[in-house]
């Protein structure tokens, strides 16, 4: 356990966690897997440099969200002990919980590069920064090298060691496949805009958001706890249906959301996105509208967008996504 961990566990969870961030980052620019010293002096300024970037990029990428992911591997191990968590105990799901963080960040560098975004949390894409461009590659590789890292350093001592091994990687695997299907799909729909369907949907969103999002802080949970993954099945589908949800509410506010406040330009419209939004248009819509979002979609001309998003509006999609449970699940 690292130094200063006595108090934690009835402290703030947030400001725990927070904490527990700078002890792995220390960590990870000391690691001996990487020698940053040299005797010669042209060495040593380039060390300065190199350290300097990983800790722009690591502070540029990794804290900047929500922390919705980590913080929930920390209160569903307390739910699943069913008593306080010990300092250590804290210690090592918060350990846990900046892995899925450390997670999420490889993730949006990466595919910030890939659809040619630009903000994200408030921000520019760590691509766009100056100096970096596609260096932000790389960082995105080192940043899925760290997990590595991190794991091995706090947990190899731990029985469930491996299973945590295998659970990152499959539920990497899962995501990036997701990814795929996203970019795949996206190149189809270019060429006819029907191949947009919910089924279509429903499979990228689950693969590319949700595993690594609601499945995976539980999953880890569950094994800090002794469980067999096997036995939670069902768990892990209802936490799917969530993330699917989630996406859903992610897509009406990439269109519909203030930038100010989510933090981002959404794009999707532009991109020629399998959303949420398009599929439901191109189900309801009559023929007379499905033309314009034919005529419309994926152009990044501010009228095409606006004409697109009129049609949404007609359609009343917002009041459809705020509905009740069993409206939830007819427009899944």
């Amino acid at each position: 356990m690292a130094d200063g961990a006595n108090g934690r566990a009835g402290g703030d969870v947030k400001a725990i966690f927070r904490q527990i961030y700078l002890t792995l980052k220390a960590e990870l620019l000391e690691d001996p897997a990487f020698d940053f010293t040299d005797d010669a002096r042209q060495w040593i300024d380039k060390k300065k440099r190199e350290i300097l970037h990983m800790l722009q990029m690591l502070d540029y990428n990794v804290p900047g969200g929500k922390l919705n992911r980590g913080i929930s591997v920390i209160d569903s191990y307390k739910l699943l002990k069913g008593t306080e968590l010990s300092d250590n105990e804290v210690f090592l799901a918060c350990v846990l919980g900046w892995c899925i963080e450390w997670l999420q960040a490889y993730f949006l560098v990466l595919d910030d590069i890939m659809d040619n975004s630009h903000t994200r949390r408030g921000q520019l894409c760590w691509f766009r920064v100056e100096k970096v461009g596609l260096i932000a590659a790389n960082d995105g590789i080192i940043l899925r090298n760290h997990i590595s890292r991190i794991l091995k350093r706090h947990f190899r001592e731990k029985p469930y060691y491996v299973d945590l091994l295998d659970l990152f990687n499959e539920v990497e695997f899962q995501t990036a496949s997701g990814q795929m299907l996203d970019l795949i799909t996206t190149h189809e729909g270019e060429q006819d805009l029907s191949k947009y369907t919910m089924p279509v949907y429903r499979r990228i969103v689950q693969y590319k958001t949700a595993y690594y999002s609601f499945y995976l802080p539980v999953a880890c949970a569950l094994l800090m706890s002794g469980e067999n993954l096997d036995n939670f099945v069902d768990v892990k589908n209802i936490l799917v249906a969530m993330g699917t949800y989630f996406q859903v509410q992610d897509d009406y506010l990439d269109c519909f959301g203030d930038p100010e406040v989510i933090g981002k330009i959404g794009t999707d419209i532009e991109d020629f996105k399998c959303s949420w939004l398009v599929v439901q248009a191109l189900e309801l819509g009559n023929e007379s509208q499905k033309k314009i979002l034919t005529e419309n979609y994926g152009k990044s001309d501010p009228a095409c967008v606006a004409k697109v998003k009129s049609i949404y509006k007609d359609l009343d999609l917002q009041c459809r996504l705020t509905g009740n449970y069993k409206t939830y699940h007819q427009m899944l």
